[in-house]
């Protein structure tokens, strides 16, 4: 086997490393990284990527397998790609080949060719120049600020863009890009949702007369693939797409846009937990190129990062056009009563926007009818069987469904122990939505939530007739909360300000903070003032006073101050051990042993915190609970991971739990 050429491949398996083989029989031509290759695996064969060549094995002669085929002529991914896959591998502490697995097609997995791209509607400009089809505003000076220095980075710069909602910051995006095509570069711009792509697609073919690639979960198989391919091969100079866009290949690569940095859609939370905002950061310093992370309400890593520098803060702190700021009205629900959901002082301002010809938003973060049905008589509440939580009352439909794992039965018509009454209590937007069309009959309304947008081109539809002013009033979950324009929104209401008050994850303020901001920022975006109501029995809760009286920016200083004082990120690194079965004491013989094992081995700077129950114990079925690393430093983290995750496959209770590492988790349940 001496100087026999070993292919290192990954391979779709749960198993950290690549794996070895000898060449295939025959080749047409060079072996490169970044051609897939097919390979013999336990009883079958795979599609693997080739990721480096060596002179060597470990594995024994008599046990190297031969790769059957190369499939591709050239490297199907570019270097800076695969550098990223084998980073976030490593930092995420995932199997290369799962890895491999979230960056590619389907189709591409499955071994079939990249697709020739369709004849394409609108070619690429051939002018140096390219002209407008849509005729761009005049900026701001604070926005002239921001192309500016975006503009001018040479090489890897990354940007926060703080500005406040309505100031105009896709408007800073297009001119960047408009830089970026002027030079035949491509940008990637990461949105947090698919149903932002269609708004955000349209004011893009609007300015530019070129072809785009727009990439997320709803697309077809050989949609993606076409998008993709595209992408790669140079077609599209755009390239649109929600998190794991973040893996598309760019011939040209120029600029890196993230909508919405703060959104925790960026984060994946189950297989592959990576963060596409934070991959993003890497790669584009890996390209050399600027990144622009643009948000209303930043998350505090960010705000931390470009206190220290790490990041230029670009600021834009007016509205644009003649659009100010909206005001903000507190409700006392301990004064004014609520009848489903809504005070009287809430209707007052509905009834008097609608009367001047504003449309209305009214927001609740819960579907369904209402969250609770209780018996009158004995107090049973009528909960999942699979769950640690309570079932949810869809009346139109007459079930209740848990929203956590899905289960779904015909709503009782009685309380199943004692045949008492059941009574619905809480609101959710079912329940709202009828209480409104109760008390304005006749006004148009149009609600957006999951359950109403399910179907495609559903959320499209039901935007078109709030943009076209057919629906005055519009009532929805966080949804609407992601960068949607309303124009016609003078008045915001929100129903229930109280969710998040008391929220036990640590980022529970910085979640309701940047909701609330996101939320009242979509009323006065044109030239009419706007009002935000808020309802809530906690009138004086020192974090809403904050945000009426000084905004978002007071807010993040505060509460970094007090991330400092507690140790939790940024100034900490977290990574959380999850671990689940259908028996309690499985999880917890494993999470124990994990805890013993890291104790025997901790390094200064590093603790270990647990093992606790998750917040919601029992999901699905299944009894679930976690183990927190927390250190001072990530290097300390970093250092620490691998050995730890591979002395965990040799635990003899792993094998009768499901466990999983998320690397800096968004979320602590």
């Amino acid at each position: 086997m001496e100087g026999a050429q070993i292919l290192e491949v990954a391979v779709a398996a749960p198993l950290m490393g690549l794996f070895d083989y000898l060449p295939p029989p025959a080749m047409a031509f060079e072996l490169l990284p970044g051609m897939r290759v097919r390979v013999p695996f336990g009883k079958g064969t795979r599609v693997g990527l080739l990721m480096g060549l060596k002179a060597g094995s470990t594995v024994p002669e008599g046990k190297l397998r031969q790769a059957l085929a190369v499939l591709d002529a050239e490297p199907l991914l570019p270097g800076d790609l695969r550098r990223l896959l084998s980073w976030a591998s490593a930092y995420y502490q995932h199997p290369p080949g799962e890895v491999l697995a979230a960056a590619l097609p389907k189709a591409l997995r499955e071994g079939r060719e990249p697709t020739r791209r369709r004849k394409l509607k609108t070619p690429p400009a051939a002018a140096a120049e390219l002209a407008s089809a849509d005729v761009p505003p005049v900026l701001t000076n604070e926005q002239g600020r921001a192309v500016a220095a975006v503009n001018a980075a040479a090489g890897f710069r990354c940007f926060l863009l703080d500005g406040v909602t309505g100031s105009g910051k896709t408007e800073v995006y297009l001119r960047c890009i408009q830089e970026r095509l002027n030079a035949g570069q491509q940008s990637l711009v990461l949105v947090p949702e698919i149903g932002l792509t269609p708004q955000l697609l349209e004011r893009f073919r609007r300015r530019f007369p070129v072809p785009m690639a727009v990439l997320h979960s709803g697309l077809a198989d050989g949609e993606r693939l076409r998008a993709w391919t595209a992408a790669r091969d140079g077609t599209a100079r755009i390239v649109i797409g929600t998190r794991s866009a973040i893996f598309t290949p760019l011939k040209h690569p120029g600029l890196l846009v993230v909508d919405e940095e703060h959104d925790a859609s960026y984060k994946q939370q189950d297989g592959f937990r990576y963060s596409a905002r934070d991959l993003a950061v890497w790669r584009a310093r890996e390209l050399g190129i600027p990144l622009v992370l643009g948000s209303a309400t930043p998350a505090l890593e960010s705000v931390e990062n470009a206190q220290s520098g790490r990041y230029e803060r670009l600021v834009l702190a007016e509205r644009a056009g003649t659009a100010g700021q909206p005001t903000a009205h507190l409700i006392d629900m301990r004064t004014h009563q609520p009848r489903d959901g809504l005070t009287q002082p809430l209707l007052a301002a509905i009834r008097r926007h609608l009367a001047a010809d504003g449309q209305v938003l009214i927001f609740l973060n819960r579907r369904g009818y209402a969250p609770t049905l209780v018996c009158v008589g004995c107090g049973t509440v009528i909960s999942c069987d699979r769950c640690d939580a309570r079932m949810v009352l869809h009346q139109q439909r007459g079930r209740v469904t848990c929203h956590h794992c899905g289960s779904d039965r015909a709503a009782p018509e009685d309380c199943p122990a004692c045949h008492a009454e059941l009574r619905a209590v809480g609101q959710g937007t079912e329940r709202l939505e009828q209480a409104l069309a109760r008390e304005f009959p006749a006004q148009a309304m149009e609600r957006i939530d999951r359950d109403t947008t399910r179907r495609r081109g559903e959320i499209e539809r039901r935007l078109e007739r709030v943009h076209s002013l057919k629906a005055r009033l519009l009532l929805g979950t966080q949804m609407l909360t992601k960068g949607h324009d309303f124009p016609g929104v003078t008045l915001v209401g929100i129903v229930d300000v109280d969710q998040g008050l008391f929220g036990t994850d640590f980022r529970s303020a910085e979640r309701l903070a940047q909701t609330f901001i996101q939320v009242a920022g979509r009323a006065g975006r044109a030239d009419r003032p706007g009002e935000v109501y808020l309802q809530t029995l906690f009138p004086d809760h020192p974090l809403l006073r904050v945000l009426l009286a000084d905004g978002y920016g007071a807010f993040a200083t505060l509460a970094l101050a007090e991330r400092q004082q507690a140790g939790w990120p940024p100034w900490s690194s977290l990574a959380l051990l999850r671990a689940e079965a259908t028996e309690r004491p499985l999880v917890f013989s494993f999470l124990e042993s994990a805890a013993a094992l890291a104790r025997t081995a901790l390094p200064p700077g590093l603790r270990v915190l647990g093992p606790a129950p998750a917040p919601m114990e029992r999901r699905s079925g299944r009894y679930r609970g976690q183990l927190l690393l927390q250190a001072d430093a990530r290097r300390v983290l970093q250092r620490f991971l691998p050995d730890f995750r591979a002395a965990l496959t040799a635990l003899p209770t792993q094998r009768r739990v499901r466990w999983s590492m998320d690397v800096d988790p968004s979320e602590l349940f």
